[in-house]
């Protein structure tokens, strides 16, 4: 079915139960604003901002959005984007633009201008949803915008060359569009990372979307009685696809703006959150947290806490390890998948795989998986290759790309980029990304395998290992480790812990300071090695 209808489907069985609750540590009560009637407001006791709305208002205020493009002459096919921060108007005007028939184009609101423009223009867009956030970055662009696509401003106090999104919307039908929308139907284009380049395009089908809702649901058995507390930001697909579990059992969704341990615990004690995804990162900084005292589990209410799960990136075995001392009844999952794949759970851990943490699991719910070598061919167990996946969920198309698509679309098999190995049990043990790999005096290295290492030291908050260039070696590796707040770590003391490692494995070269990462949580690995390249160029220049 389209995904669309899922949402329909709430509506009538479950119209007068919230849907999804928005909540804002950082807007204080005397800061609230003066929402337009479109949104229904909640307040609360609390001293956060917190909005509300049921799955009957959330399926109004979609056909709503539907009935306002198609009276713009939107139709069948066009594509429409969304750049807005984490809120309660992302989804309805998610969902709408489907409910229209048109494809709908989340963009990474990290992106600049130059970004924009080019992303509306691969796409074919012909609408934006933007918010206040957006305003300067569009205004550079908008002499050519605005004669050739719509702009609707989610906001106060729009800007003269935009529309308003709430007047529009309240002058809208909110009866359901006669539109035929059928699950062969692509239904949205998601934007890859972009870490070699401008990203591309993705094009998914309504059955590519339903499918992975109907996984979620089965990987981390949803129930209509769950709440599930969304963080990261709705236009990747590892935050729309993990709530889409939400949506396939009717059951509540929290988008928490911001990911503070204090605010995580929180919302997970007030909202009764019973499924939370982390990032790394995120995880990282709860267990510092409580280490130093700062936070405490008995000032909040917990139990119903159930299930913790990770994704977008490894998971060094020590976190979570570290993680079920003090959570030990807490279930736990790694979710592994791109947005070619729409998004996680291509392959899973499975919640009753804690046993095997460090890998990321078997094939998921519908889906194969193989390793291949650089021919294609099946490698042994135990010997890496690339791992390559097929279900329902792999992407039509690099949109208007037809050459990076055959790179890797080969027989209905997407080739992931992912270096990988199978244990004697069949589990998938993630080495490192093709292009991460580090080739030093011959040797391969893997990333992924020091990080999980270093991860372990006690003082340690996080790691990366990166490939620098060397004159006699080709490559060496170097990690950039940023230490646990309030403690000092030496040089001397990474080089002794490492001596449990193969000499060839170990870093040689260590660096102090913060680990970058991008929006999903993923090592910035481009921009460390533009980084300390640079400094290593300079640094040589110096001793020339």
């Amino acid at each position: 079915m389209p995904i669309i209808d899922l949402l329909e489907r709430n509506s009538k069985l479950y119209g007068d139960e919230v849907a999804l609750v928005e909540i804002n540590p950082e807007i204080k009560e005397e800061q609230r604003v003066t929402w337009k009637e479109y949104e229904l407001i909640q307040p609360t006791s609390a001293s956060y901002y917190r909005r509300q709305i049921t799955w009957s208002v959330f399926d109004e205020k979609a056909n709503r959005v539907a009935n306002m493009l198609m009276d713009r002459g939107i139709r069948k096919g066009q594509k429409v984007a969304i750049l807005l921060m984490n809120c309660l108007e992302w989804l309805p005007i998610y969902f709408g633009v489907m409910k229209s028939g048109a494809i709908v184009v989340p963009l990474n609101f990290r992106f600049t201008a130059e970004e924009i423009d080019y992303c509306l223009k691969l796409a074919d867009c012909d609408v934006v949803f933007y918010g206040p956030e957006f305003i300067g970055r569009i205004e550079d662009i908008a002499g050519h915008l605005k004669d050739k696509m719509l702009l609707y401003f989610v906001g106060d106090s729009c800007p003269s060359y935009a529309e308003d999104y709430y007047r529009a919307a309240s002058n809208s039908a909110s009866s359901a569009p006669k539109v035929l929308v059928e699950d062969t139907d692509d239904g949205a284009i998601y934007y890859s990372s972009g870490t070699t380049g401008f990203p591309k395009a993705i094009l998914l089908k309504h059955k590519a979307l339903s499918q992975s809702a109907q996984m979620e649901a089965v990987h981390h058995e949803t129930t209509h009685e769950d709440c599930f507390l969304c963080i990261p930001p709705l236009y990747h697909t590892g935050a729309t696809m993990h709530w889409f579990g939400s949506l396939y059992t009717g059951s509540r969704g929290v988008l928490l703006k911001g990911h503070s341990p204090e605010a995580i615990f929180r919302s997970v004690s007030e909202e009764h959150c019973t499924i939370v995804w982390l990032l790394v990162p995120w995880a990282q900084d709860i267990l510092a947290a409580l280490e130093r005292g700062d936070l405490k589990i008995e000032d909040y209410q917990l139990s119903q806490w159930r299930l913790m799960h990770i994704g977008a990136q490894p998971v060094p075995p020590s976190l979570i390890r570290h993680w079920l001392e003090y959570f030990p009844n807490h279930k736990y999952d790694t979710n592994y998948g791109l947005s070619e794949s729409t998004g996680p759970g291509c392959v899973h851990l499975g919640m009753e795989n804690v046993h095997k943490v460090g890998a990321i699991g078997i094939p998921g719910f519908g889906w194969k998986t193989k390793i291949v070598d650089e021919h294609d061919q099946p490698v042994e167990k135990g010997d890496v290759g690339e791992l390559c996946v097929k279900g329902p969920g792999v992407m039509v198309e690099y949109y208007h790309d037809p050459e990076a698509t055959r790179e890797v679309l080969k027989n209905g098999w997407l080739h992931t980029g992912d270096m990988a190995k199978l244990d004697e049990d069949g589990f998938i043990f993630l080495v490192d990304r093709k292009k991460d790999v580090i080739i030093s005096g011959g040797e391969n290295l893997y990333p992924v395998q020091i990080e999980s290492f270093l991860a372990a030291h006690p003082k340690i908050h996080d790691v990366a290992v990166i490939g620098l260039p060397d004159k006699r070696l080709g490559e060496i590796a170097a990690a950039i480790i940023q230490v646990k707040e309030n403690m000092e770590l030496t040089e001397d003391e990474v080089n002794r812990f490492c001596i449990d490692l193969p000499r060839y494995k170990r870093p040689r070269k260590i660096i102090f300071d913060e680990v970058l990462r991008n929006p999903t949580g993923k090592i910035d690995k481009p921009a460390l090695r533009a980084k300390y390249n640079s400094t290593r160029l300079v640094e040589e220049q110096n001793q020339a």
